[in-house]
């Protein structure tokens, strides 16, 4: 049986809970799985990594690996040890296995560039995130770096960057303000955009149109599926359509499209139904033809709309069990593989 290929959009846990997923349903099909990832994250040990050393940043792409790598166990090990945090050492407590070293002063040199951590500059630093950003810089190419790091996970997909260069996220937003509720301002980065209390009016990258890297344009052009979300709808998945190169190769695939929508609101959607997730797919590219539309009945709720809402995209609305059952807005990744098995595998 030829290999199915599929390419999966997005960043984040979303991603991840859709690779997991994939993986589980890539035996029993034979997928060819690639992730696009979007390159706009400017918080936490991404952000500071982003701001010092420059590049990409690593976090989205270190989870995406993590969650395609293989099963052996030295490569699960590798993959615990990319997930792996450095914890804040307080400040006179010696490291172990060093000496503890002499105070600086107040206003020395230490101290000014300390950053939000104290003078522990791994602290809070994800290790795959330091290989990343160490493998981009001796590598010379990002895409070469996370083929690298794949081989080091044993990668049963690949990992490429939505654009090779970074990119801001921004939104309009209506209410950040509680005092000013109709005052419309613009928030700027992905974890403000991510984080705001208001209601998101419209999106925007900067640069407006960022290069798409060439690899993953390659991997759309011959892609058996494309597939969004789930994810953080304005920071993960809408990123991808307002990339002029990527969504020119993405309408224009012979693909088929599915879209697997969230079991819950997000700060960033809060106000948005369900039937709203697929029309903010239609505005930012309104020739966007989707096949199928995957959702939780239970978050579904009324399915009416929903259906209405993806026959609008010209796709058919499919219900299935695919959260986890502890009642947490989370996909099971076993679950929502076996919801995905029927679908990827139908012939047209």
């Amino acid at each position: 049986m030829t290999a199915r290929r599929v390419v999966a959009f997005g960043g984040g846990h979303g991603l991840s809970a859709s690779l997991r997923a994939l993986r589980h349903c890539a035996p029993e099909l034979d997928l060819d799985i690639t992730a696009v990832v979007t390159v706009g994250d400017d918080g936490g040990s991404s952000g500071r990594l982003r701001a010092e050393r420059g590049g990409l940043p690593p976090g989205d792409l270190r989870q995406a690996l993590v969650a395609l790598a293989g099963d052996h166990p030295a490569t699960r090990r590798s993959a615990g040890l990319f997930q792996h945090r450095f914890a804040a050492v307080p400040l006179g407590v010696p490291r172990s296995g060093a000496r503890d070293p002499a105070p600086a002063a107040a206003d020395g040199p230490e101290r000014r560039g300390a950053g939000p951590h104290g003078s522990d500059g791994l602290a809070g630093h994800a290790v795959g995130n330091l290989v990343l950003c160490g493998l981009m810089e001796l590598l010379g190419d990002p895409v070469a770096a996370l083929e690298h790091a794949g081989a080091m996970l044993g990668a049963v997909g690949r990992v490429l960057p939505m654009s090779r260069q970074p990119v801001g996220i921004e939104a309009r937003v209506r209410g950040v303000d509680p005092a000013a509720p109709d005052e419309v301002r613009t928030v700027r980065g992905q974890h403000q955009v991510a984080v705001t209390t208001g209601h998101v009016e419209s999106l925007r990258l900067t640069p407006a149109a960022p290069a798409a890297c060439a690899e993953a344009l390659a991997a759309i052009g011959s892609a058996d599926w494309l597939i969004f979300g789930p994810g953080s709808w304005y920071t993960s998945v809408l990123p991808h359509l307002l990339v002029p190169q990527l969504a020119d190769a993405i309408v224009s695939s012979p693909a088929r499209r599915l879209v697997t929508l969230n079991l819950a609101a997000e700060k960033e959607t809060l106000g948005l139904s369900v039937a709203d997730h697929l029309a903010a797919l239609r505005w930012y590219l309104p020739e966007l033809k989707v096949d199928l539309v995957l959702a939780d009945a239970k978050a579904v709720g009324d399915p009416e709309p929903v259906e209405r809402a993806a026959e609008s995209l010209g796709a058919r609305l499919v219900l299935a069990p695919v959260a986890v059952l502890d009642g947490t807005p989370r996909h099971d990744p076993a679950a929502l593989g076996a919801a995905l098995v029927p679908v990827l595998g139908a012939d047209r």
